[in-house]
Parts: C-alpha cells; sequence; structure tokens
C-alpha cells in the first residue's frame, strides 16, 4: 500500500485493527472497527478509561484516517464495585500528586467511578496530563478534564510565531496550516493528510505562552 493512492475503507480498517493489536497494555479483543470514508468508529468495551483514550489514539495515528468516532463503553475491573468513592478519590489524589503541575492547582470531584477534574494550570500539557494519569487509576470508568489555564497576556505576534513554530515542525506540513489569533484564542484552519498531524498541529498553537484557547478546524485529507 502507498501513501501516493488513497487507501479504501477496508484497508484502513485492517490498519487499524493491527495498530490497536500493536499498542502495548491495550485488550483489542473487545474492540470493533467500522469505517466509512475514512471515518472510523470504534465500539465494544474495554477495562478502564486509559484503554479507551489508548484506542482512540492508536486509530487516530493511523493513514487514511480522516477522525475517530468513539462508541466505546468501559466495563469496571471486577470488584471496583468494592471501592468506596471515598477509597477512589483518595487514589486519585494521589496520582495527581505525582504529576508536574503547581501544588493544590488540580482537586478532583468523585462521583461512582466518574471524575470531574477542576483547578489552573499555566500550560496545556499539564491538564493533559493530569487527565492522562487520572485515566490509569484502577476503577475509574470516565475522566472529564475542567481544568483551565491561568490567564496570560495577548501578543500581537502570536499567529506569525506559531506559524513559524509549524513549519519549523518535521510532523506538520505548516505550508497548508493557516493560523488566525485574536487576544488570547487561536483558529487553526487548513487541510492537512493525517489526523495526526491535526492533533500535533494543536500541540504546538498550545505551546505559545499567550494562547489560553484553540479551536482546530484543521480538516484532514488524505
Amino acid at each position: 500500500m502507498s501513501g501516493s493512492r488513497s487507501m479504501t475503507d477496508r484497508e484502513v480498517q485492517l490498519w487499524v485493527q493491527e495498530e490497536l493489536e500493536w499498542t502495548p497494555g491495550l485488550d483489542s479483543a473487545g474492540i470493533g472497527v467500522s469505517v466509512e470514508d475514512g471515518a472510523v468508529r470504534l465500539s465494544g468495551q474495554v477495562a478502564g478509561a486509559h484503554e479507551r483514550s489508548d484506542a482512540m489514539r492508536a486509530a487516530a495515528r493511523v493513514q487514511g484516517v480522516t477522525t475517530v468516532i468513539d462508541d466505546l463503553t468501559v466495563r469496571p475491573p471486577e470488584g471496583s464495585q468494592a471501592v468506596s468513592e471515598e477509597e477512589l478519590a483518595a487514589a486519585v489524589r494521589q496520582a495527581i500528586a505525582w504529576v508536574s503541575t503547581p501544588p493544590n492547582s488540580v482537586h478532583a470531584e468523585v462521583t461512582g467511578h466518574h471524575v470531574l477534574l477542576l483547578g489552573e494550570v499555566p500550560w496545556n500539557f499539564q491538564r493533559e496530563r493530569a487527565r492522562r494519569v487520572v485515566e490509569r487509576v484502577p476503577g475509574v470508568v470516565s475522566v472529564e478534564s475542567r481544568i483551565a489555564l491561568i490567564r496570560r497576556a495577548s501578543a500581537e505576534d502570536t499567529a506569525e510565531r506559531i506559524r513559524h513554530a509549524l513549519v519549523r515542525t518535521a510532523t506538520v506540513d505548516g505550508e497548508h496550516v493557516h493560523v488566525a489569533a485574536e487576544g488570547t484564542n487561536v483558529v487553526l484552519t487548513g487541510r492537512v493528510r493525517s489526523w495526526l498531524e491535526r492533533s500535533e498541529a494543536e500541540t504546538v498553537a498550545w505551546a505559545s505562552p499567550h494562547v489560553e484557547h484553540v479551536e482546530n478546524r484543521i480538516v484532514v485529507s488524505p
């Protein structure tokens, strides 16, 4: 299969299935994969919130994927029903303490096996890291992050600096990504070849010290 031609939905489906099997720590046996016009739908059951996220990221890495639709459900591990909210909350607090966020900047509200993250951190990668580490706490079924970024000053050259960063990045074709900035809000548009490239462009934008919100409107067109 060559990257110079369009892949069929069947080829994309097979590659996604192989990528799911290739992903360490992910039990892909219970995950179904269907593809229509490059849009991948994942269905079935996984053992935890982290497996759900790992499966979504694995599918997004595959060539020919234009979007990933999450129809997965999480089954709590055996015996997790015996874990109280207080015990699960204590495990979540300990997990948050292990990541490099400012002390007491993130806290969690636990309802059943569902976790809501709140607070403020300086950088987007810190709130993403907090969400991912909590997803891996045994017994957690879902994680919703409402962690905000600490307010930051805007800059007149924000869009230009992000464009330069995109051009420097080997994993993104920066010539096909357009950046618009108003205050601390950034909008990304354009076309890229893969979902992974789309995600990387957003990561680059979040790295700006003058950005509080990124709206990613980039279209994937393999």
